[in-house]
């Protein structure tokens, strides 16, 4: 298979079968710092686009031969780039049956219109948005000479009210860099306004292309505190032992009517004492289970 991987497992959509439509060369108008993949000049097209027809016929193979939950349309870069993205997702919505279409990008061609109505037809669109400071944004994600911030911001509010699907948020917090209570009380006044179904919180958790360092679990959460009234994921591959919080029954719902605690955060941030007061709560029906864009959350029921 060239333009077809997996597929591999993720804790947020189940089993992913993931599409390539870069297999030869890294192609992307950024140059994150925290990339895994090679160190490379910035570059705003793909080189030897792959045709959408052989792109579908190894899709559809893959349909016989594994079985799978998302079909996660990437590439060795930005699939953004990718010159015939609105046929391809059409093709796909042809075949792809009970799977979602996900699609991960860098947020960096949203702003176009025509992107915007490409995307349209994606089940779950992950976008990234470490920054909304430019001199921080520059810093950080390494774009191309003509990437405003301000401009992916715009785009990205404008794409949440015309998409009727899942969009995600993704902030990849990099120590030293992103990492303030300046730059999530920013962030937050841009989701507020993006209104997204979900916001992933995340750090470096593979070798990155610069000598850059994660930050740790307890910075993400104290930095997600920020972020008002969102369902925030705190993405983390450790077993964290990290101190546990106590809480009593009225601190929790109060807790949970602010922002709503994912499976992980239940894991991760409760003590014991906490952890039977919450299952409590749930079999007394004062806290609801949702789910959003596969991920499991806990918010106190609105009454």
């Amino acid at each position: 298979m060239r333009y077809i991987f997996g597929p591999i497992a993720s804790r947020r959509f189940g089993m992913s079968l993931g599409i390539d439509l870069s297999p030869d060369k890294k192609s992307c108008n950024f140059d994150c710092i925290y990339c895994e993949l090679e160190k490379s000049a910035e570059r705003d097209t793909i080189e030897n686009p792959p045709k959408v027809k052989d792109v579908i016929s190894e899709v559809k193979d893959a349909f016989s031969r594994f079985d799978f939950d998302v079909i996660t349309i990437t590439a060795n870069g930005e699939p953004t780039l990718y010159p015939y993205l609105k046929e391809l997702v059409e093709e796909l919505n042809g075949i792809k049956e009970d799977k979602k279409l996900l699609i991960l990008s860098n947020s960096s061609t949203i702003s176009k219109k025509e992107i915007r109505e490409a995307l349209k037809g994606i089940d779950i669109a992950k976008l990234s948005l470490d920054s909304v400071i430019p001199k921080t944004f520059k810093k950080i994600d390494r774009g191309i000479k003509n990437i405003d911030i301000n401009d992916i911001v715009d785009g990205i509010k404008k794409f949440s009210k015309e998409f009727k699907n899942e969009l995600i948020l993704e902030v990849l917090v990099v120590k030293g860099i992103n990492d303030k209570v300046e730059e999530f009380r920013e962030l937050n006044k841009a989701i507020k306004e993006i209104n997204p179904t979900r916001v992933d919180i995340s750090t470096i958790d593979r070798p990155p292309a610069y000598d850059v360092q994660p930050v740790e679990y307890e910075k993400l959460v104290e930095l997600s505190r920020e972020l008002e009234s969102q369902h925030i994921f705190i993405a983390s591959r450790k077993d964290l032992s990290a101190k546990k919080e106590s809480y009593t029954k009225s601190e929790l719902l109060k807790t949970l009517s602010k922002r709503p605690f994912s499976d992980e955060d239940i894991k991760n941030l409760l003590d014991d004492k906490s952890k039977e007061i919450f299952e409590k709560l749930k079999r007394d029906g004062e806290i609801v289970e949702k789910s959003v864009a596969g991920v499991k959350f806990y918010a106190k029921e609105k009454k």
